[in-house]
């Protein structure tokens, strides 16, 4: 099971382990990226923003009708919600198989509920990464908004999990049925290319998705070092009713890791740019410092094209119709109507496989020398007679430099 990781980590060290070191000891706090210190430009602080000033006026009428606000509020939809029951968040006490924590999703916020708990949010600025809130849900119409800008969530989110960047995380493990974990799949390791099959431990799953090897709804028992399952299913040991939507489809789970997996390569590369950028105080780049920039910019190429995306169970998936028409509400087409978010859901997630994340405001944000990189690259793999991505025929290639140069000046 663990030697798809084993390998993509060994590769992966050995060809970052220069940026990984500096990353690692980088500093948050000093120049350039002066995390604490410079004011954040995300979602959620715009929106803090409008609520103290009156402009923007919350339900306060009960726990859901908070919820549903607080989501239209921030153009999350409803639909994006999955269900997770591992104990794997800041409110651990509160999750069990019989009260899931909920989450919802945007391109760039991230919310998690929890019936009788507090609301985490993870809000990405474009250049810090993930900022970390938690606030009370109001008890009454009048009461005030209790928000903390959380530093104990920097704790999982900004280490060897995100790449040691504010960034974002996903657990896969296996729960005990006494609380904790048995066992974890695809540690330290986000995005698409993770297999199916070490997705989803300790998450409800519902919708029809063909899988048969997986870790979802479900529990473990160890015993003479062997694990087994004890099933629990979707909406039996809780109710659906106390959340916004009856389900937990596998949609929104494969569209979250997708993005998690951007996220988190985006802001290491700008992380590591801005870093030597500050230490060469306006002047040139090392020939070395070029080199690992344009490493990086090949190896997020690699992602956007989605190179290495996991393969869908045979048959594929439906996917959820609702998320569907909510995830595409935003979509930008070509003139002949082509969309980077049109989905395929029978071979692969995406019909045209380039990343919709290149129109988000963390990539827009991106050193101008990554930028120019990462263009480079992408126009030099999407050349009909380019060999490198297999995956992509001559006519997805056609297509692909069609909806970009159409809908992203910059390429």
């Amino acid at each position: 099971m663990f030697r798809f990781l084993t390998l993509f980590l060994v590769v992966v060290c050995a060809a970052a382990s220069d940026s990984l070191r500096l990353l690692r000891e980088m500093d948050l706090d000093a120049a350039p990226h002066r995390y604490y210190a410079r004011e954040s430009k995300d979602r959620f602080a715009r929106l803090q923003k409008e609520i103290d000033a009156g402009r923007v006026v919350l339900d306060r009428s009960g726990e859901k009708a908070f919820l549903s606000s607080l989501l239209k509020a921030l153009e999350i939809p409803a639909s994006s919600q999955m269900l997770v029951f591992s104990t794997t968040s800041l409110q651990l006490s509160l999750i069990t198989p019989s009260n899931p924590r909920a989450l919802y999703f945007n391109e760039d916020t991230y919310l998690g509920f929890i019936p009788n708990g507090r609301i985490e949010i993870v809000s990405i600025d474009p250049e810090l990464g993930g900022v970390f809130y938690i606030l009370d849900i109001p008890k009454s119409a009048t009461a005030g908004l209790n928000i903390e800008r959380s530093r104990r969530c920097m704790n999982c989110h900004s280490g060897s999990e995100t790449g040691y960047v504010p960034g974002l995380t996903i657990k896969s493990v296996v729960p005990g049925t006494r609380g904790g974990s048995v066992d974890a799949f695809r540690v330290d390791v986000t995005g698409h290319e993770i297999p199916l099959s070490e997705r989803f431990g300790g998450w409800y799953l519902t919708g029809n998705h063909g899988l048969s090897n997986h870790w979802a709804n479900a529990i473990g028992r160890m015993f003479q070092g062997e694990i087994t399952k004890e099933p629990v299913i979707p909406g039996e040991r809780f109710s659906f009713g106390k959340y916004l939507v009856e389900s937990s489809d596998i949609l929104p789970q494969l569209v979250h890791e997708h993005q998690a997996g951007f996220v988190n390569r985006v802001l290491q590369t700008a992380y590591v740019a801005r870093t030597y950028l500050h230490e060469q105080n306006g002047g040139e780049l090392s020939d070395a410092q070029r080199s690992e920039i344009d490493r990086h910019a090949k190896e997020l190429v690699r992602y956007i094209l989605f190179a290495d995306e996991a393969k869908l169970p045979e048959g594929g998936i439906k996917g959820d119709a609702e998320f569907q028409e909510d995830f595409q509400r935003n979509r930008k087409v070509s003139k002949s109507g082509a969309s980077l978010k049109d989905f395929d859901l029978q071979r692969r997630m995406f019909k045209y496989p380039c990343s919709y994340m290149i129109y988000s405001p963390v990539f827009e944000a991106l050193p101008e020398v990554v930028k120019a990189s990462v263009m480079k690259e992408m126009r030099e793999r999407l050349r009909e007679e380019d060999a490198v991505f297999a995956h992509l025929s001559t006519e997805e290639k056609r297509v692909l430099r069609e909806i970009l140069a159409e809908t992203l000046p910059r390429f």
